[in-house]
């Protein structure tokens, strides 16, 4: 007779409770989150290889679920607001409460948004893309609070390249006139320098990490716009392309796609949805931005959209190409090919004939 077990998971115990196939009651209690406590809890009601566990999605899903692998079992991460929604008891929640609806619905199969667990390799893209991110925004937030000082001031100090060391520098010296202000921007700076150093130490590590991917990141890059960040970006995110049936699953894993309301004779498009990884999101959107140069192939693409309807949506529209594009690539293992875009390559000259302009203006004389 099958077994099915519901593992609430805590950093140092976890509760559990074990069904079988007709629903009754094998057993329950808690276990150390440790290696050996899931292999007392599977001596203990001698569980057979490949048993299913359920657990919550959350910091130590990903722990467990990788030492429930190596253990023997099937484990299954399921959404945590998927759990809240289908329980029993939604407003009555206990550790014990929660691993006997997990068990129960792994028993009855009614989870639908399971979590998938990337590899190691990729978790780690994952957690140095995550640092490097934290870092990049606490530079972003030093610069800010510099051109928010100077605004206040009213100094007519140029803050808009505040990118480099060299750049901070010519900052500090333009304010030797205001020696408490020059103090206070030096204060940001050393904390942007250290910001710096991290971001400079960790890119150094995404490319060590990079080297297993070197294929499949060296495939990305071939298409315009997209660099080392955005490529290693989608690598982490999709962690295996197989898990997706189509291109359009992809790009609404990213949340690119337009929410929709079909009701009766009402059928309504809104904004994007803003699901799935937030970060694939920017990313993709920023390589958008490179379709704004006459140069990419997206050009013509990004023009037609930005006339109709607006810069914004134009830059969405674009990443969600981009999107598809790349997911495609991942799969069939191609690289870039600019004949499949429908556009063609050249030198084009646009001349515009225009039959009225307006009136030059001509200054004339003071009346005397």
């Amino acid at each position: 007779m099958g077994r099915y077990v519901g593992l609430d998971v805590h950093s140092k115990h976890s509760v559990y409770a074990i069904q079988d196939d007709s629903g009754r009651l094998v057993g329950e209690g808690s276990v150390p989150t440790t290696t050996e406590g899931l292999q007392l809890l599977r001596a203990r009601y001698e569980l057979p290889d490949a048993t299913r566990v359920a657990l919550e999605s959350g910091t130590m899903a990903f722990f467990v679920a990788r030492r429930l692998t190596r253990l023997g079992f099937a484990p299954l991460v399921v959404d945590a607001h998927e759990v809240r929604q289908k329980a029993l008891r939604p407003n009555q929640k206990s550790d014990r409460r929660d691993a006997l609806e997990l068990c129960e619905g792994l028993r009855r199969d009614v989870y639908r948004t399971t979590v998938h667990v990337p590899p190691e390799a990729i978790e780690r893209l994952r957690e140095t893309l995550g640092r490097r991110r934290h870092f990049v925004r606490l530079k972003t937030m030093e610069v800010n609070a510099v051109k928010r000082l100077l605004r206040a001031t009213g100094l007519p100090v140029s803050t808009r390249c505040l990118s480099t060391p060299t750049a901070w520098e010519r900052l500090l010296k333009a304010l030797e006139v205001e020696p408490g202000l020059q103090a206070f921007c030096a204060s940001h700076r050393a904390v942007w320098l250290c910001a710096h150093e991290q971001v400079a130490t960790l890119d150094a590590s995404l490319r060590a990490q990079g080297h297993a991917f070197e294929a499949e990141l060296a495939r990305l890059q071939t298409v315009p716009g997209v660099g080392p960040i955005v490529a290693t970006t989608m690598l982490a995110a999709l962690s295996d392309v197989s898990r997706f049936p189509s291109a359009k699953h992809v790009a609404s894993y990213a949340g690119l796609v337009a929410s929709t309301y079909d009701s009766g004779e009402s059928v309504r498009h809104g904004h994007i949805t803003r699901r799935g990884s937030s970060e694939l999101r920017a990313m993709l959107c920023e390589a958008a931005h490179h379709a704004g140069r006459p140069s990419s192939p997206f050009h013509p693409y990004f023009t037609s959209l930005c006339a109709r309807r607006g810069h914004k949506m134009a830059v969405v529209a674009v990443a969600h190409r981009l999107c598809r594009i790349m997911f495609t690539m991942l799969r069939k293992g191609e690289d870039f090919d600019i004949n499949k875009l429908g556009i063609e390559r050249g030198r084009f000259e646009h001349k515009i004939v225009r039959h009225y302009r307006r009136k030059v203006a001509v200054a004339t004389k003071a009346s005397r």
